[in-house]
């Protein structure tokens, strides 16, 4: 089986988002980490190429420092890593983001299942995943928990869904478009994984590799569907402190104020 893995570089999870006066989100000077609901895509893929053979390519679309998500994933287990990197990228939504992801699963050739997290925990939309099988002309099995069968010869593969109602299972054919949620613990980087990382030259694809106009990418395109950001208004607070010469009374205090603001 060829897996491939699209995975993104996000900020880590405690990192604290800011707004500008100009709608310019900032996360600061956060560290970058895999997008952590992606690291259970890589580790699923992993254990299918365990299982029946094959390789897991794993991509992901940003800055030349985006190498970095890659190598952990090779340091992982992954054989192959592509940075779809070019200055006309930048400014891409989640629709745009998935018409780039689309072209580079179409020049890797044959291609068994797309994996990757249900969501990035910066963007938090969870719609790429079906942006692209959109895209691919492929089923779309979202917020897969388990994996419950993979047939390879006949072409089929059984999963299990996690829904708000419950959980359903379904049956598709391949290839097909994987979102998941919380599965098998990732594991860690071994030492030969990480010194394979080390040496492994990453290949970069720009939008003319990919068969892409400047048009078709970037904020052009996106422009008509980007949403108004604001920072929230900030809000002035002002602390009494009540008093009374007994619990009792200091209570009594406290409700009628409440009343008195329509509280209660």
């Amino acid at each position: 089986m060829h897996i491939v893995v699209p995975i993104k570089q996000t900020p880590d999870t405690t990192a604290t988002i800011t707004v500008d006066a100009s709608g310019r989100i900032s996360w600061g000077d956060a560290p970058l980490i895999v997008n952590p609901w992606d690291e259970f895509a890589i580790e699923e893929s992993l254990r299918l190429k365990e299982k029946f053979g094959g390789k897991v390519t794993v991509i992901t679309m940003g800055p030349e420092s985006a190498k970095e998500a890659l190598k952990q994933a090779v340091a992982m287990g992954c054989d192959e890593a592509i940075l779809l990197h070019d200055p006309a990228f930048e400014g891409s939504d989640t629709v745009v983001t998935a018409t780039i992801l689309a072209a580079a699963v179409r020049k890797l050739g044959t291609v068994d299942l797309v994996f990757m997290g249900k969501e990035s925990v910066d963007g938090n939309s969870a719609q790429v995943p079906p942006a692209l099988a959109r895209r691919l002309g492929w089923p779309l099995l979202a917020y897969v928990g388990k994996i419950r069968e993979v047939d390879p010869a006949g072409r089929t593969m059984v999963v299990e869904r996690i829904l708000e109602e419950g959980r359903q299972v379904v049956r598709a054919p391949l290839p097909a478009v994987l979102s998941a949620m919380q599965m098998n613990e990732p594991r860690y980087p071994s030492f030969m994984g990480i010194r394979k990382a080390a040496r492994m030259q990453i290949p970069i694809w720009t939008a003319a590799d990919l068969g892409l106009s400047p048009e078709q990418v970037g904020a052009a395109a996106s422009a008509a569907r980007w949403p108004a950001v604001f920072a929230p208004p900030k809000q002035e607070v002002q602390c009494e402190f009540l008093q009374g010469e007994s619990p009792e009374e200091i209570a009594r205090a406290l409700v009628d104020r409440l009343l008195a603001e329509k509280v209660l």
